[in-house]
């Protein structure tokens, strides 16, 4: 989800244009298809293009070919579209084809579409999973690589650092030039925020008002950056997921100023927006009422609605995800406001995404306060009363939300770590409870550190266990120095510029200049534990094994093969000592292990004496 801004004055825009149908100028020669281009070889044949251009429904159009066959010509309201279904044999060679349209016989336009050939073995790329933990970051708050692309003069808004929801300079290049300080930190997975074009007037930076789906914004660089920066991703061992946005695009989009026609996207008398009641559509009471204006309702008056239900909508938006896994070789992909589309789509979009890419993975946001409502939209779902998502990942949300309160309130019957037991205790709701995305604060969300109260403990706890439980964690950028932030405030609260990522900073948290002391304890804690976890496969693949908390200690053990790990988390602000035999069965006489931590061999005793507020996690050996 994103952050809103509202302006009257962008429904009347939209209303005028649907009204009178402004249709967008063109020359006579100018002609837009989308997707730009494709592969030859492909598992799945058919493919649509979107043909833009000036009364280009009143050509006849002909494909002359090997392999490929024009099997239908798709007319809407709107005269200046045609959507063309082709089939491309799979054995067609890559290369250039001629796409003629004709009046009266003689060539009114000819487009060369490029066929291209694919990369070896790029259906076969492998999906990140719990092996994994990912970096969320945001491009126009991590570093500014290129002043030179601040602002650019095709886009509507331009660069003012000084406003907290402004445009900062963030880009493609900033990242590249940082990932070895993403790869040392311990993460082996980025997770980036939309980079597509959103030019829109005002509060643009987040990316998600999408106005081309077939381009990077030029404030962020080029397609052909993004493709570099994932290649050199690559070559560091780091694995790059794709935020991606199937419910809206934004208002100044292309053809949203030139509708296709009805059906194209939810359209109401007045400006009417979702009620964000993401749990009606699967509550067996829910009302229609409630129901579509959830899915139909707008998140705003600058984002309008898609209706998923047009074929041309969904396919459209479709192939632009296999577009870009291809074109840009991407890892994964992180789907926006999962539930908000028609669900129905969302399974034919996962569908047609593993057609091609078996190993790939998709983690959707299904922003749900209960466990069973979350598990409804992940794949097999066991409560999905007939439907099935094929979203491998969901973000875990329950999750959050006892991470956030579990380690800054007083120890209870139902209170503290509990709330983590409650939480994992029912993961018989989950297909996969260990695809389950978590994470302790994300883009949209209080600050974790702001959360805790600044208490550096409660910290070190709470990311020893988010790195050491199920699921797939994921750690927002900042998180690992302590950044402050409260979202009530403004999402620029939660969104600020990392230090150093500018030249003029005068803290440089890339290289530690200027951390206090508790920013660098903060800091190795995080490091120390990423990189263990690369090490040791009980805490990516292993079973998970719990006691319950008592007195504010929580134990747990993760086993996979020989290697086996206790974590201890005593969350209560007083020393503690617990008796091992209550572990016997996963500790299994075991006399020694290694201190994670600090490397120090760790001797097993008749009880475990442990500091206020202190986290262990000891590899025990065998």
């Amino acid at each position: 989800m994103k952050g809103t801004f509202t302006g009257h004055y962008y429904w009347q825009a939209l209303s005028i244009l649907l009204i009178f149908n402004i249709q967008s100028s063109c020359a006579q020669n100018n002609i837009r298809i989308e997707p730009p281009f494709w592969w030859a070889g492909m598992n799945v044949s058919e493919l649509q293009l979107l043909v833009y251009a000036d009364d280009i429904a009143l050509c006849d159009v002909e494909i002359k070919h090997p392999g490929i066959t024009l099997s239908k010509i798709n007319k809407v309201d709107n005269s200046n579209y045609l959507f063309l279904d082709l089939i491309i044999e799979k054995d067609t060679k890559p290369g250039d084809f001629k796409i003629n349209f004709t009046k009266d016989n003689k060539t009114h336009l000819s487009y060369n579409y490029k066929l291209l050939e694919r990369e070896p073995n790029s259906s076969q790329r492998k999906g990140f999973g719990p092996s994994d933990v990912i970096y969320l970051l945001m491009p126009d708050r991590f570093a500014n690589g290129d002043p030179g692309n601040d602002s650019h003069p095709e886009m509507l808004e331009k660069a003012d650092r000084s406003n907290p929801s402004g445009r900062h300079g963030g880009d493609i290049a900033g990242i590249k030039q940082n990932l070895d300080y993403i790869k040392d930190l311990g993460f082996t997975a980025v997770w980036i925020n939309p980079l597509l074009e959103n030019n829109q007037p005002v509060y643009s930076y987040h990316g998600y008002a999408i106005t081309d789906f077939y381009k990077v914004d030029p404030r962020f660089g080029t397609n052909e950056d993004y493709r570099d920066l994932v290649n050199s991703a690559h070559n560091k061992g780091l694995k790059v997921i794709m935020d991606m946005i199937f419910n809206h695009c934004g208002i100044n989009h292309w053809f949203i100023k030139d509708l296709p026609g009805k059906g194209w996207i939810h359209e109401f008398p007045t400006f009417t927006r979702s009620n964000f009641r993401a749990e009606s559509l699967s509550d067996p009471y829910a009302s229609e009422y409630d129901k579509n204006q959830m899915q139909q309702g707008w998140f705003d008056n600058n984002m309008p609605d898609f209706d998923q239900r047009n074929p041309l909508v969904s396919k459209y938006l479709i192939q632009n995800s296999i577009w870009w896994i291809e074109y840009a070789g991407i890892d994964g992909i992180r789907m926006d406001t999962q539930p908000y589309p028609y669900k129905e789509i969302m399974t034919e979009w996962t569908k047609h995404v593993f057609s091609e890419y078996p190993d790939f993975n998709i983690v959707g946001e299904a922003w749900m306060q209960r466990e069973s409502m979350t598990s409804y939209y992940q794949k097999d779902s066991k409560l999905g009363n007939g439907y099935n998502s094929g979203v491998s990942s969901i973000t875990d949300f329950p999750m959050y939300n006892a991470i956030t309160k579990a380690f800054s309130e007083p120890e209870g019957w139902s209170e503290g770590m509990a709330r983590i037991y409650y939480v994992l205790a029912q993961d018989f709701l989950f297909s996969n409870p260990s695809y389950n995305l978590i994470f302790a604060d994300n883009h949209d969300l209080n600050r974790f550190y702001t959360s805790i109260n600044k208490d550096l403990d409660a910290y070190k706890l709470a990311m020893t266990f988010l790195l050491t439980t199920r699921g797939i964690p994921t750690i927002y950028y900042g998180t690992e120095f302590l950044m402050e932030g409260e979202e009530p405030k403004g999402h620029g609260e939660i969104r600020k510029d990392f230090p150093g990522g500018w030249a003029t900073d005068s803290l440089d948290f890339f290289t530690g200049k200027g951390k206090t002391i508790e920013q660098q304890e903060a800091f190795k804690h995080l490091q120390v534990l990423l990189n263990w976890r690369q090490t040791n496969e009980a805490v990516s693949k292993g079973n998970l094994k719990h006691y319950i908390p008592q007195n504010g200690v929580y134990v747990y053990f993760r086993e996979y093969g020989d290697q086996r790990v206790m974590v201890i988390l005593n969350n209560s602000k007083e020393a503690q000592s617990i008796e091992t035999s209550r572990f016997q069965e996963s500790l299994r006489n075991t006399l020694y292990g290694t201190n994670v931590m600090t490397g120090n061999k760790f001797t097993f005793r008749n009880s475990i004496l442990l500091a206020p507020r202190e986290s262990l996690v000891i590899e025990l050996n065998n």
